[in-house]
């Protein structure tokens, strides 16, 4: 008998929750890490900050959320399902949920400005997990369906663009 997919990314999920309760303890920063699956697309691994320092927490989420990023990269490069839509999320002290709202709020401006003058808006530097959140906001959102977005530049300096779906791509 095999697997159901969703039974191999349950499995993933708790064999991930291990591997960063294990981290953590590694680290110097013993924490428990609970599961929850707020939509269809990824589970959230929590890390319960009770045990932590708010100088410990700060640590973990990093500079512009750096660390908690490194840690999720190595996470979903660990224990992903290879697909580019789902996979696990880190989340303390409810940095995600903050930065999500920023990130939506820097996408409905970029919107705002597009709409207004019909060029091209070119997003500040943003971390590679940060511009595939907001490609997928402007992806599944169904406010933004006359927009499109693609990124532009090399690492250190790719950015993000937003522009009109009919207008082309500029180099």
């Amino acid at each position: 008998m095999t697997d159901s997919p969703r039974d191999g990314k349950a499995e993933r999920t708790a064999e991930a929750t291990q591997w960063l309760e294990k981290l953590l303890e590694l680290t110097g920063f013993p924490a428990q890490v609970a599961v929850s699956q707020p939509d269809q697309l990824n589970h959230w691994l929590t890390i319960n900050q009770e045990s932590l320092t708010p100088l410990q927490i700060d640590s973990l989420i990093g500079t512009e959320g750096a660390t908690l990023d490194a840690i999720q990269y190595l996470a979903n490069a660990t224990f992903g399902d290879g697909e580019q839509q789902s996979g696990l999320i880190i989340e303390l002290d409810g940095y995600r949920q903050r930065r999500g709202a920023e990130l939506k709020a820097i996408a409905d401006r970029a919107a705002e400005q597009v709409r207004q003058s019909g060029e091209e808006y070119v997003m500040p530097p943003l971390s590679g997990a940060e511009r595939r959140q907001l490609h997928s906001f402007f992806q599944l959102e169904p406010a933004y369906q006359d927009l499109s977005t693609y990124s532009r530049g090399l690492e250190s300096d790719r950015r993000l663009v937003v522009k009109l779906v009919d207008q082309p791509e500029r180099q």
